[in-house]
């Protein structure tokens, strides 16, 4: 089953592809291994291909990886196990995501994928880019402003101030 932050179906040509580059950019370039330092790496516009694992489990910790990814348009794919990516990253654990920083003697694999990434992506666009209509919402209708009646003190109050000032 799909997770939800899936957001297309990887083939698995591509993710052989993809785990021999993260294999060549560690020996060669340069990997940023799990969530955090992933995170960081595309805040900082180093990533160049983000990899995520699709049996993350919370699912809340890669969940935010594909939106970010889009905003800051890097290129993302998904691998079907986290152990599997952990052990070409140079991992003796599982990891949920890898960003390829410097792809090294993998370029020119790099620079394939990418290609065929952004097909994959421009496909989801176009099955998900159905015109949205946007109901407009009635114009707010403005306050009338009441006028306020002066506060009269009440003489009696005065009355008694002035008797005790005597």
């Amino acid at each position: 089953m799909a997770k939800s932050y899936v957001k297309f179906e990887t083939p698995a040509d591509v993710q052989a592809k993809v785990l021999e580059i993260i294999e060549g950019a560690k020996n060669s370039g340069s990997v940023r291994k799990g969530t955090n330092e992933t995170t960081k790496a595309i805040e900082r516009g180093d990533a160049k291909l983000v990899v995520i694992a699709e049996d993350v489990d919370p699912e809340e910790i890669v969940m935010h990886l594909p939106s970010l990814c889009e905003e800051k348009k890097i290129a993302f794919v998904y691998i079907a196990e986290k152990t599997a990516l952990g052990k070409v990253a140079g991992l003796t654990v599982g990891t949920a995501a890898v960003a390829v920083t410097k792809a090294g003697s993998a370029e020119a694999a790099l620079k394939e994928v990418l290609a065929k990434t952004g097909a994959l992506v421009a496909e989801k666009a176009e099955k998900t880019s159905e015109p949205v209509k946007v109901k407009k919402k009635p114009a707010a209708k403005k306050a009338v402003a009441k006028k306020e009646k002066p506060v009269e003190e009440p003489k009696a109050v005065e009355a008694s101030a002035e008797a005790a000032g005597k």
